[in-house]
């Protein structure tokens, strides 16, 4: 990150400013308030702050007072608040959220959580930035009508690959061990996608075009695990049933995260909306157990059920923090037996074809966290 980004510590406790100051001032300008009035005079000078990280409980104001001036003022409202909080539990950080809250930093800090999220959410508000720099140049390409109309479209087409692949990679911040899981995930679904295109049944209903957008958005389909918080995402042990129910609640962040981009960009169906898909559907099962819908077979999205079979045989062939990694034989003799139950039978067979370009795939992009 640059050292011109700017980020403003709300906070009345020298000690937290201290560690926040120690962490962050390598890598970005520092402003500093330490009360409620203080900070929203701060945060209207210019320049403008990229990112606040505020206190909830401040001598003269409540955090979240603060933070609905902050959305209310069209100077700041689009600033990224992250909460610090020594006792925040379910309903305060849902309060925190409902008004606007980008995020919510338990006390006490621990630094390399505080940067993580911290380049998260300046990533993220990059690339909200880019995606309405898009909408303008679509809607400049289709005023211009030009001859080199065809090498523009092919830049678009590479600044939505970018678009995609830079979003997948934000929910890659909040776990440092899902590595390339990203990258050979798009590799496995390209792969069967491209089989399936052979198929009597694909030939003339889905063109090349529609295939390739649901290997290009296969990077984003975790992006909701954003939301979820790191005592659960982190966890070395066996997720609780609350745990589990909390964890459940990523593919709805995922899409409704995407159907945020789409609204910024002006439309309701977008190069994104596959991604969507992907996001939300991708842990349905075609039996009808999965969640967060209970779909049952081809009422699931094509795009989440190759993703789901993708995402299964990553899982169990990866090194986890609560789990050793499989091997790939044993994990292909469990997708085949989740044939008709978890997955898609059509797929599976695709899967099956080649189980040994899976294992080239996984071997090409190693995780490097060992």
């Amino acid at each position: 990150m640059s050292m011109e980004k700017l980020i403003l510590l709300v906070d009345d406790d020298p000690a937290v400013l201290g560690v926040l100051k120690e962490c962050l001032r390598p890598h970005y300008q520092i402003r500093i308030a330490t009360q409620g009035q203080t900070a929203l005079e701060r945060a209207r000078l210019q320049p403008l702050p990229d990112l606040i990280l505020l206190d909830v409980k401040l001598p003269d104001m409540n955090g979240y007072d603060i933070c609905v001036a902050l959305k209310q003022d069209p100077l700041t409202t689009v600033i990224p608040v992250v909460f610090l909080s020594s006792n925040a539990d379910e309903d305060d950080i849902t309060l925190g959220l409902e008004l606007g809250a980008a995020d919510f930093v338990g006390k006490p800090v621990k630094p390399s959580i505080v940067l993580a999220r911290v380049k998260t959410q300046l990533r993220l508000r990059e690339v909200g930035d880019l995606l309405r720099d898009q909408n303008a140049n679509l809607e400049a390409l289709v005023c211009q009508r030009t001859a080199d109309l065809h090498a523009r479209t092919l830049e678009l087409q590479r600044s939505q690959d970018f678009l995609i692949v830079a979003l997948g990679s934000i929910a890659e911040t909040r776990d440092n061990e899902t590595g390339s899981h990203i990258h050979r995930t798009r590799a496995y679904v390209k792969f069967m996608a491209k089989k399936l295109a052979l198929l009597p049944r694909f030939k003339e209903s889905m063109t090349y075009d529609q295939w390739a957008i649901i290997w290009k958005s296969a990077p984003l389909h975790d992006l909701g695990k954003v939301g979820i918080p790191d005592y659960i995402l982190l966890k070395p042990g066996k997720l609780t049933p609350e745990d589990f129910k909390e964890m459940q609640r990523h593919p709805a962040i995922g899409r409704d995260a995407i159907h945020a981009a789409e609204m910024r960009m002006g439309s309701g169906r977008s190069f994104l909306a596959v991604a969507k898909e992907i996001a939300y559907s991708h842990h349905e099962k075609w039996d009808g157990s999965g969640y967060p819908e209970g779909l049952i077979g081809e009422a699931i999205p094509l795009s989440a059920r190759l993703m789901a079979v993708a995402d299964v045989y990553d899982a169990l062939i990866s090194k986890r923090v609560y789990k050793s990694a499989m091997s790939h034989e044993a994990a292909v003799e469990i997708i085949r037996k989740s044939s008709g139950s978890h997955f898609d039978p059509l797929i599976v067979d695709c899967f099956l074809d080649d189980v040994d370009e899976f294992k080239r795939i996984a071997e090409k992009f190693t995780d490097n966290f060992e």
